[in-house]
C-alpha cells in the first residue's frame, strides 16, 4: 500500500465512505468550550475533541506546555468520542491540519492503527462541495482499549542527542527558530544546537493539502531526512511537529517525536540555545 494512503484521506474519498454508510468514527479538532465553536460548521457526525484539555495532560516547567495525555484520560476520553475497535478515525482541523495533526499522533502512540488525517482539514471538505453541519454528533460509548508507547518519543536528552548524532528536523515558523532577544523573565528564543529549520507550512501547497510524495521527498532529502540517519521533529509544543512526522510517515519515513519540543527546553537554564539562522 502506498504510505501515504495510511496517513492521509482526501475528502472526496471521506465523502463517499460517509454516504456509503461505511463504519468510520470522524473528530473534529477544536475547542468545543468556545462559543464560536459550539455552533461552527462542520463534516455532519463529526465529534469535537479539544485539543489543550483532551489531547495533552496540564504542562508546566521542563515538561513542556502541551506533555502527553496520561493513557487513562486519553482511554476514558475515546470512550465517550465513541471510538470502537477495528473502526477507522478521521481527524481534521479548520487549519490546514496543523492541530489536528496532534490528535493523529496521539491516537497513534495510544495503539491505534487506522488513523488517518483528512488531507486540507475542513477547507478542502468546502471545496469539494461536500454536506455540511453545525450539531456535534453524540456517538454511543466506544470499545476500543488503548495503550502508551506506540510511536517513539524523544525527551531532552534524546532531542540533543538526535540533533548531533543523527537529524532533528524543528517545524516552528523560521523567525522562532532564529530566535533572538527576549524579554526579562521570559524563556529565550533560538533553537535546538544543530537542529534544522524545517517549518510545517514548507509540506504543504497554496491550497493547504500536503504536497506530493515526491515533491516531500525532495524537500525532505534537502534537510537530511531521507531515513539514512535516525531522525527527530520538534516543534513548539508538540503539535507542529506532530505534523512533520505525519508528512514523512506518507513517504515512508519513520521519525520520533520531541513531545516537550521547545516550550520544555527552553524552560531548563541548563540547555543551550543557538541564536540565528544556521543550525550551530
Amino acid at each position: 500500500m502506498d504510505p501515504r494512503e495510511t496517513v492521509f484521506i482526501t475528502a472526496a474519498a471521506l465523502g463517499e465512505r460517509l454516504a456509503a454508510g461505511a463504519p468510520l468514527s470522524v473528530l473534529a479538532v477544536r475547542n468545543p468550550r468556545l462559543p464560536e465553536h459550539a455552533d461552527a460548521p462542520r463534516i455532519p457526525g463529526a465529534i469535537d475533541i479539544d485539543l489543550p484539555t483532551e489531547l495533552a495532560a496540564p504542562g508546566g516547567g521542563t515538561r513542556g506546555s502541551r506533555p502527553l495525555p496520561a493513557i487513562d484520560a486519553l482511554q476514558r476520553d475515546a470512550i465517550r468520542w465513541g471510538l470502537r475497535r477495528h473502526v477507522p478515525v478521521v481527524l481534521y482541523d479548520h487549519d490546514r491540519c496543523l492541530t489536528a495533526a496532534r490528535g493523529w499522533w496521539v491516537l497513534r502512540w495510544a495503539g491505534l492503527t487506522q488513523v488517518l488525517l483528512l488531507d486540507g482539514g475542513f477547507p478542502a471538505w468546502l471545496a469539494a462541495r461536500l454536506p455540511v453541519g453545525t450539531l456535534p454528533a453524540t456517538p454511543a460509548p466506544g470499545d476500543v482499549v488503548l495503550s502508551a508507547g506506540h510511536m517513539p518519543v524523544l525527551d531532552a536528552d534524546a532531542a540533543a542527542a538526535m540533533a548531533r548524532d543523527g537529524v532533528l528536523l524543528d517545524t516552528r515558523i523560521r523567525g522562532n527558530y532564529i530566535g533572538g532577544a527576549t524579554v526579562p523573565g521570559q524563556p529565550p528564543r533560538g533553537h535546538i544546537p544543530g537542529s534544522v529549520s524545517a517549518p510545517a507550512a514548507d509540506a504543504l501547497t497554496e491550497a493547504g493539502t500536503f504536497l506530493d510524495a515526491a515533491t516531500l521527498r525532495h524537500l525532505f532529502e534537502t534537510l537530511g531526512a531521507d531515513g539514512r540517519r535516525p531522525l527527530g521533529v520538534t516543534c513548539g509544543a508538540g503539535i507542529s511537529a506532530a505534523h512533520g512526522v505525519a508528512a514523512l510517515a506518507s513517504i515512508g519515513v519513520a521519525a520520533a517525536m520531541y513531545s516537550g519540543s521547545w516550550s520544555a527546553w527552553a524552560a531548563d537554564p541548563a540547555r543551550p540555545v543557538v541564536v540565528g539562522g544556521r543550525p550551530g
